[in-house]
């Protein structure tokens, strides 16, 4: 568990793991909160904006957000 984790190295985490297995930025962050231990309500407060930005392009694309709205429930 990484109850010490900070924002930068979670995001560096995120992004070296979406290209080096290819998967999405909402599979890889859930994949590192379950392997990390870490709680829901933590994993909002660990994401930077770019990180953010790409998960509202990627909710977006596979409709998980509507496309008239302009950021994220939890931004």
């Amino acid at each position: 568990m990484l109850a010490n984790i900070t924002k930068e190295d979670f995001c560096k985490k995120v992004e070296s793991t979406v290209a080096k297995k290819k998967t999405t930025y909402l599979e890889t962050i859930i994949d590192l909160q379950e392997e990390y231990g870490l709680d829901y309500s933590l994993i909002a407060k660990l994401l930077s904006q770019p990180l953010l930005e790409k998960l509202e392009i990627e909710g977006r694309k596979i409709n998980l957000i509507k496309k008239s709205n302009n950021s994220l429930p939890f931004a």
